[in-house]
């Protein structure tokens, strides 16, 4: 790749989203807005080799981007002289890129509007706000490319068959719109911290966009705790990349893991977002207790001195609040800790009944662990057994059998 070209890649990773975003409020149509965009992307790529990179890309983009719609409203005559002649008027205001910040923000929320399904908010979001292409999008998501395609042409259509407004929310319409928001960086970042599927366990490129999506997020968004307790989450989650997979990118469980291979200084900036969530004042959400607990793993030295009543304490908080039964699964194994794995298991029998939790291989494999600190290995091994045949992650699937084939052995 030339060094030109490998410039407008980064140039239209860094501003595209600005651009569309710019664009969307001008021409209030979210598909245009992204074909003007990618027309000057074009011209970019016609020009820029020739003449060299302009000083300031991002304005040449949105002045590229501004010409084309401009002609083409006269060419197609999508409207009246009247408002053709005022069009170009409006397009010549729009906000140079390097000032678009909320522009971004917009697009961000926009992308994430409730009205679309959860899968169309998560791909369309990283495909006009962090720039995925959509075969960047089919890896990772494991699926077609033209599916992939279908969802972000539907999730277009439905914002605007329910004209939804090209304005970034405020006051309480913002408080009410931001939990759609956060949920799909926290459901991107988990796919990369956990594929769900595939020859994977980490897709460290998910994580990385979600993460920085989220500090943006925070930057403009100082005073929303829950903002900073999902980027605190995410941060502390992250510096554990390295400590969680072999050299050959086998799963490595939080009792095996070397800290030292821990990204410490991932671990502070996290600490700083939680501490920066927790002033704030008031009752602390779902991703600042999750952030909370997380802490305490970052902070202990060691699995054996790592504070589980407190963990315990924080989960008590989450499952009030979520009444999730995947919460009380992940409660269960600090239980053990704290008040020993007998009761834990007794816990597990009754939770396991809970139809959320049908076919979810993690209940099999705590189970097994808590067989394991038992001694009653036989049974331990065919938990994990079960558990692998439920896992769709290959390198999930394998450490199971693994596992299950220890127990057998001991």
């Amino acid at each position: 790749m030339s060094p030109t070209r490998a410039a407008i890649e980064t140039v239209w990773r860094l501003e595209a989203p600005r651009l569309i975003g710019a664009l969307a409020r001008v021409v209030r149509d979210l598909s245009r807005a992204e074909d003007l965009a990618q027309d000057a992307l074009v011209a970019a790529l016609e020009q820029w080799p020739r003449d060299g990179v302009p000083r300031n890309p991002g304005a040449w983009l949105m002045a590229a981007a501004r010409h084309r719609a401009v002609d083409g409203l006269r060419r197609e005559q999508l409207v009246e002289r009247t408002h053709a002649d005022l069009a170009p008027t409006a397009l010549k205001q729009a906000p140079e890129p390097e000032d678009g910040g909320d522009d971004t923000l917009r697009l961000m929320f926009i992308a994430c509007h409730p009205v679309l399904s959860r899968e169309a908010r998560v791909a369309l979001t990283l495909r006009l706000v962090a720039g995925l292409g959509t075969d960047e999008l089919a890896r990772a998501f494991l699926a077609e490319e033209a599916t992939i395609a279908q969802r972000l042409v539907r999730a277009k259509r439905t914002l605007a068959e329910a004209r939804v407004p090209f304005e970034l929310p405020a006051g309480a319409a913002l408080v009410e719109r931001l939990p759609s928001v956060l949920e799909v960086l926290y459901l991107v970042f988990n796919e990369g911290y956990a594929a769900s599927r595939g020859d994977d366990l980490l897709r460290p490129e998910l994580c990385a966009e979600a993460m920085r999506l989220g500090r943006m997020l925070a930057a403009r968004l100082p005073d929303q705790a829950e903002v900073h307790g999902l980027v605190a989450l995410m941060e502390l989650q992250a510096s554990r990349f390295r400590a969680r997979v072999d050299a050959s990118g086998e799963p490595v469980l939080l009792a095996d893991q070397r800290r030292a291979l821990w990204d410490y200084a991932l671990i502070r900036h996290g600490l700083s977002a939680l501490a920066r969530a927790e002033a704030l004042g008031g009752p602390l959400g779902p991703y600042t207790l999750q952030a909370a607990i997380a802490a305490c793993h970052a902070r202990a030295p060691s699995v054996e001195r790592t504070d589980w009543t407190r963990i315990v304490a924080l989960y008590d908080a989450l499952l009030a609040l979520t009444d999730s039964p995947i919460v009380a699964l992940n409660r269960l194994v600090a239980v053990a800790r704290v008040d020993g794995a007998a009761p834990a298991l007794a816990q597990l029998s009754e939770l396991a009944r809970e139809p959320a939790l049908e076919g979810f291989h993690l209940v099999p494999a705590v189970e097994g662990d808590l067989l394991l600190t038992l001694g009653r290995h036989a049974e331990a091994s065919r938990a994990f057994h079960r558990a692998a045949t439920l896992a769709t992650n290959a390198r999930e699937r394998a450490l199971l059998l693994r596992r299950a084939a220890d127990a057998a052995r001991s």
